[in-house]
């Protein structure tokens, strides 16, 4: 008898393991174009000085939170430009890039032009901001993004005002059908 509940515990748990188990790591994919965007004097890979050639490359930035802490991967790949990839802590402010700097990175192997990249280890509960921006002034265009690592990328996204549209839409149908069913009833 013991040995049955003992097996069934484990059955229960082994269950709720594979139904529950916590977040997956997913890799998280966007991208962009830094063409007409603003401007900023970048940091240098280590984030401890401003760059002599950087001195006014455009940018975009992505702001994200993880649910699970660990490590993740990023990369950034650009076609027919050198980019240059940014991971900053809590804020991004581009007035003063050696601020809240995490790591940098240019070349994701040596020689690799056009594509960026680093592995960082991240926490619950942080604001992140990953700035796409360019080598030096001639630097810009399209990009395409990646993150994985070992949980789910949250964006922190502002929605736009067709968004907002769309759900006020729908909020009204719901009323005008409740309306109605209260009207019928």
């Amino acid at each position: 008898m013991n040995f049955r509940v003992q097996l069934l515990k484990t059955a229960t748990a082994a269950a709720a393991f594979a139904l529950l188990g916590g977040a997956q790591a997913a890799t998280y994919n966007y991208s962009g174009d830094t063409t007409g965007a603003p401007t900023y004097h970048r940091a240098v890979q280590g984030l401890s000085i401003l760059s002599a050639v950087g001195t006014a490359v455009a940018y975009q930035t992505f702001e994200f939170q993880v649910d699970t802490a660990g490590s993740y991967d990023f990369l950034s790949t650009t076609p027919g430009w050198d980019n240059f990839l940014f991971l900053y802590k809590d804020s991004f402010n581009p007035a003063n890039a050696l601020s809240n700097g995490v790591i940098g990175n240019d070349d994701f192997t040596p020689g690799s032009f056009g594509k960026s990249g680093f592995t960082s280890a991240l926490v619950t509960g942080t604001h992140y901001f990953v700035v796409t921006t360019g080598f030096d002034l001639s630097d810009f265009g399209s990009y395409a993004n990646s993150i994985s690592g070992a949980g789910t990328v949250i964006p922190s996204a502002v929605p736009e005002p067709e968004s907002y549209a769309l759900m006020a839409l729908g909020l009204g149908l719901v009323g005008f059908m409740a309306r109605r069913r209260q009207i019928q009833a």
